[in-house]
């Protein structure tokens, strides 16, 4: 069995987290961390776990992190790096799904994320954990960045565009959209039941942190320099990701549903759905699975692909636990197989 150890168990990522592991064959949770919740049971904390999880939260610095396999950090950006290199020494894997490893330039994550990196030596060690991307490399990861819920959607959606080098390299767009518990359990005016239900509104439209992140990802599959334009959403829906995403084509006559369908017809969490068909987020609600749809209006120059998921699952625990399957040469849908909840 896989020992677990989950650091910052107490926002909405950390609770999907110990909700996907405490059913996974392969994987036993042994330590729950939290300074806040330290000391309290972790059923009290989530009645949604009584009868599942029989552990107190201990405090991130307990020795018993160390003798873990792997440890997943779901905690805010800027905490992992402080841990993960005395972790590492130690002998256990790390998978963090915050921003902390996904850059590459220190100097870019330090003008993104407001501080100087800690560790920036760990930079060029850490995989991207996008395992329809990275897989080949994240079975020997020791460090794994876990990609953010809008770039898997956006990143997955253009992928087989950008592999194909089939699209104008200036003409990206990503209008995306995020239910609220995209911005954490932290107490936000914003985020709050009041401000958001029977609304819609754009935000971080000048740049978000995730542009960079989606960008630099893309760009590994490009021979021309990409541009992208990336305007984020807040949606009254409590989970989920629906990402419309633009580009115009340099040759028409390519077959974009065979294109995609064949791209990912060994994946087993992307659905590229029937021709004609759009996806909607209720769909993925609960899964790990991606699902995409591709469509050329008026049969003009214009591409239009669609993709959903779960923000908390695929944009984040999810994936996280399939990292760790292929880190530890499990099937990747070990624990994840689960089908959608609807409604």
């Amino acid at each position: 069995m896989i020992k677990v150890a989950v650091i910052g168990a107490t926002g909405y990522t950390g609770v999907e987290l110990l909700r996907l592991l405490v059913s996974h064959p392969e994987a036993e949770l042994c330590v729950v961390c939290s300074r806040s919740a330290a000391g309290s049971r972790v059923a009290d904390y989530f009645p949604s776990l009584r009868g599942y999880i029989d552990l107190e939260f201990v405090t991130p610095d307990s020795i018993l992190v160390k003798e873990c396999d792997v440890v997943f950090f779901a905690t805010p950006n800027a905490v992992a790096m402080h841990q993960a290199q005395v972790l590492l020494q130690a002998g256990c894997k790390v998978i963090d799904l915050s921003a902390d490893f996904r850059l590459k330039d220190a100097e870019e994550w330090a003008q993104w994320y407001g501080e100087k990196h800690a560790c920036p030596d760990l930079l060029a060690q850490s995989v991207y954990g996008l395992p329809e991307l990275n897989r080949e490399k994240l079975k020997d990861a020791d460090l794994v960045a876990n990609p953010g819920c809008y770039p898997t959607a956006i990143q997955l959606g253009f992928l087989p565009l950008i592999e194909n080098q089939l699209v104008r390299p200036e003409s990206l767009i990503a209008d995306a959209k995020s239910g609220v518990s995209g911005a954490g359990r932290k107490a936000n005016m914003a985020s709050q039941f009041c401000e958001t239900a029977d609304s819609f509104k754009a935000y971080s439209v000048d740049g978000h942190r995730h542009l960079p992140e989606i960008k630099q990802s893309l760009q590994t599959l490009s021979t021309e320099k990409l541009e992208l334009v990336f305007v984020p959403h807040l949606t009254p829906m409590i989970r989920g990701i629906h990402a419309t995403l633009y580009a115009t084509l340099k040759d028409t006559s390519v077959d974009l549903q065979s294109l995609y369908s064949e791209r990912y017809k060994d994946e087993s969490f992307v659905d590229v759905m029937p021709e004609g068909v759009t996806p909607d987020t209720s769909s993925v609600r609960g899964s790990n699975h991606c699902r995409l749809a591709c469509f050329r209006p008026q049969q003009g120059n214009t591409v239009i692909v669609l993709a959903v998921e779960d923000n908390l699952v695929k944009g984040a625990a999810g994936q996280a636990i399939q990292n760790m399957n292929i880190m530890f040469r499990l099937n990747e849908t070990t624990g994840l197989s689960a089908a959608a909840i609807y409604p």
